[in-house]
């Protein structure tokens, strides 16, 4: 089985309709590095620790990979997602109930009430493929958040430093079996995450697009929201953001 995701798609649509509607089933599978204590705790804990009880949102929330242990922390969580299968997925787990879910793109889809905490997390900024699509999720994570309320992002710094002259793709992925490249377009920040990998005896591949995105530029979107930069660290224990640091965790205030 071979997918293939348009290059040059608007929003995140293409990607939840070609992959996600084939690849839901088997997300938590794939990303089970992700759900090892030893990540997920510490982003659990700084993100509760920042909603300070109050209610939270989660913006792209999957299969609740994140919003499930926060509702086990008794915090009010409520996630948006635009994938159907995906929230199938969560819904089928235990504690689902508590998490409430609504269908629909996160730059735009608005949900009753306010929030002391809006989160996206793994580079989910990154499925909105157009600056644009990009200002509006920081202009809807503003719209839910109570005055004093905080936005968290964790995303990858992009990696064109190495990149050698003349080359846009460079490996993220290489063991027996699975080869990852991400191929970059320096003119327009997209990004296409290549994935290739072979599963009973058969080749397949798949490639994603993304818009890759600078911390400054995402410190002008916030505050075109009304937010200010709070904090950024290199990562959930909060160690410091540097020039060599592979991502960041961002923290924004909407102002009061």
């Amino acid at each position: 089985m071979r997918w293939a995701v348009a290059r040059t798609a608007d929003t995140v649509s293409r990607v939840a309709t070609d992959w996600f509607a084939d690849g839901a089933a088997t997300y938590d599978e794939d990303a089970a590095d992700t759900f090892d204590p030893a990540v997920l705790d510490p982003a659990v804990d700084v993100l509760a620790e920042l909603a300070g009880g109050g209610p939270a949102l989660e913006l792209g929330v999957g299969t609740g990979r994140v919003a499930l242990p926060l509702a086990r922390r008794g915090l009010h969580v409520h996630g948006i997602d635009l994938s159907g299968p995906m929230l199938d997925q969560l819904r089928a787990k235990p504690g689902a109930s508590d998490v409430a879910v609504t269908t629909g793109d996160m730059a735009t889809t608005r949900v009753p009430g306010t929030f002391a905490l809006v989160y996206l997390v793994r580079n989910t900024i990154m499925n909105l493929t157009t600056q644009d699509a990009q200002v509006d999720c920081f202009g809807n994570a503003a719209a839910h958040l109570a005055p004093g309320g905080r936005f968290v992002v964790e995303v990858m710094v992009p990696q064109l430093q190495r990149l050698p002259p003349g080359e846009t793709a460079r490996p993220f992925l290489v063991r027996p079996g699975r080869l990852g490249f991400d191929e970059y377009d320096l003119a327009t920040q997209h990004l296409v995450s290549h994935h290739y990998w072979v599963e009973d005896g058969e080749a397949r591949a798949l490639s994603i697009p993304f818009r890759y995105v600078w911390p400054a530029e995402l410190d002008l979107m916030a505050r075109l929201a009304g937010m200010s930069l709070e904090d950024r660290w290199a990562g959930w224990n909060r160690s410091p953001f540097t020039a060599d640091s592979p991502s960041h965790v961002s923290v924004w205030r909407r102002g009061g």
